[in-house]
Parts: C-alpha cells; sequence; structure tokens
C-alpha cells in the first residue's frame, strides 16, 4: 500500500510542477526606446468617438482617453491610453483570489489570465471600432520602466466601462511586489497601454488557441516589428544593443534578449494541470483508480 501511494504523489507532483510563464517570454527588447515612446505618448491629441473612461467604478474615478494620432500608419499604427491597472481573470481562471464578478470566458474563448498577457478595453469601443480592433492585436504595455507585450483578450461590461485592465499574469510582471490578485491591482494611472491596429497587427491562429500562447517568440518578434516601425513613424531610430533605457530582466537575471518562455524552477503553476498531456493525466487517473480498489 505504501508503495502505491508513493507512485501516486509522484505523479501529483509531476501534475503541479509545471513551468510557470515567466516575463521575459513577453518582454521588448532592449532595442525598443520605451523612453521615447512614453514621451511620444504623452504629446497625442486626437481623439475618436466614446473614447473617454473612468479608470474603475469608484466615484470621481481618474478619466482615462483613447487616442488615435498614431492610427493612420501604414506599419506600426496603434492606439493608446494612460490608465491604471486593475487584475482581470476571466477565462479559465476566473475564480482565482479575489475575482468576486468573475466570468468564465473573455471575448474569443477562454483565456487563462495566469498564463497569457492580455489586456481589456471597453466594449463600447471595441464596438465601434471593429476593423480596427478585431481582437487579439498585439499591443505594448510601458509600466513601471518596463515594456512587456500582450494581446487584447477581453473587453469590459462594468456600469460604467472602464480603461486599465490586464490579466493577472501581466499585472503581475508589471508590479511584482504589489500582492496581485482579482481584486488588488495597480491604482496609480501611470501605465501607457499602446494597442497596435489592423489584421497585420492580429497575433495570427498558428501562435495562440483560445486558452493559451502557443509561440511567446512570433508575440516578440511582432511587438518588437510593431514598436520599430511606430517609433520610426515617429521619426526615432531604433536603440543600439546595450544601449538600453529599460531594464526587462526576469528574476533568474535573464536579460530580454534571452526570452526563455518558461521558467525551470518548480514554483506551482496553477494552470499546469489544464495543461497536462493527455497520455500524463490518463496514467494519473488510471493509477488513483488502482490504489482506491
Amino acid at each position: 500500500m505504501m508503495f502505491r501511494h508513493l507512485i501516486v504523489t509522484s505523479l501529483l507532483i509531476l501534475a503541479v510542477s509545471g513551468k510557470a510563464v515567466q516575463p521575459a517570454s513577453f518582454a521588448a527588447a532592449n532595442t525598443i526606446d520605451v523612453t521615447a515612446l512614453l514621451s511620444a505618448s504623452e504629446r497625442v491629441k486626437s481623439i475618436p468617438d466614446l473614447a473617454t473612461y473612468p479608470v474603475n467604478i469608484k466615484e470621481k474615478a481618474p478619466l482615462s482617453t483613447i487616442y488615435n494620432d498614431w492610427a493612420s500608419f501604414q506599419d506600426g499604427a496603434a492606439l493608446v491610453w494612460k490608465a491604471d491597472m486593475d487584475t482581470d481573470c476571466d477565462g479559465i481562471n476566473y475564480k482565482c483570489e479575489g475575482n468576486l464578478d468573475g466570468q468564465p470566458l473573455t471575448n474569443w474563448g477562454a483565456l487563462s489570465a495566469f498564463e497569457v498577457p492580455f489586456i481589456v478595453i471597453p466594449d463600447k469601443f471595441l464596438q465601434a471600432n471593429p476593423t480596427a480592433i478585431p481582437g487579439n492585436n498585439v499591443a505594448a504595455v510601458i509600466c513601471d520602466k518596463k515594456m512587456y507585450y500582450a494581446i487584447l483578450g477581453d473587453s469590459n461590461f462594468n456600469t460604467p466601462q472602464v480603461t486599465g485592465e490586464a490579466s493577472w499574469l501581466l499585472a503581475n510582471a508589471c508590479f511584482p511586489d504589489a500582492k496581485i490578485n482579482g481584486n488588488r491591482g495597480h491604482d496609480s494611472p501611470d501605465v501607457t497601454y499602446i494597442l497596435f491596429t489592423g489584421e497585420g497587427a492580429v497575433l495570427p491562429p498558428a501562435a495562440l488557441n483560445d486558452k493559451y500562447i502557443t509561440d511567446f517568440d512570433k508575440l516578440r518578434a511582432m511587438g518588437d516589428h510593431l514598436s520599430t516601425a511606430l517609433l520610426k513613424n515617429l521619426g526615432v531610430p531604433p536603440l543600439s544593443p546595450g544601449s538600453s533605457t529599460h531594464d526587462n530582466d526576469n528574476d533568474n537575471g535573464q536579460g530580454a534578449g534571452d526570452h526563455p518562455v518558461h521558467d525551470t524552477g518548480s514554483d506551482f503553476d496553477s494552470g499546469a494541470l489544464v495543461r497536462l498531456a493527455p497520455k500524463y493525466m490518463a496514467l494519473l487517473v488510471a493509477v488513483v483508480a488502482f490504489v482506491v480498489t
């Protein structure tokens, strides 16, 4: 009996010792001039329809406006706004700690908030701009002097609708010491969101499914290309390697250019059970059945 329990314990350890997605997986290259992007974002003026929203549902919440000065560029076209960063756990992780009003679906599937860096936009704005933002658009998010890439994964239906939401994974990458959960985010409206527009900015189906990003290299490559194109349109040349104006190093000391998709440590990954290969899950079920009989 002890031997049987040992087998079950070993399989359970295998099930929960998944490899958590690390910030370096979706960090911008060091050649992207984040300081220049921030500076340019402070000078935008053009406001489309349905573009101003509070950053949260509290009374007298600060307002956030989506600007479209950059939306007419042929390559690197984008919308930009500044807001706080509330945490969105909608999707398959909708029961995350503190997420009292979570929904099991996101706009284009049931994304994992623990494993996909995604941002959220007010649904009114999404519906008013279906051609520019069809969904799964690549985005660049500048937070705490770092820049990460994400996708447009969900829309906000609150009353009132708000800006400034990101998945649990992205919020924790931006503010790792903030004890992020489904009801705790980053309250200061100092996060810059750059959402690239048009079909050419949409992460292709080969790089993601309805729950996970399956190719982070593709996300990073598209993000770097679109950001470089945007900077070129703004008259800013790329930085030379080694002259980064931002720090996207992850906890293992790996620079943004190293971009491993997963940590090799044994930290518990709450999405690991969902990702288990079917053959391992079948083996686990078979062994548990053997023990209980």
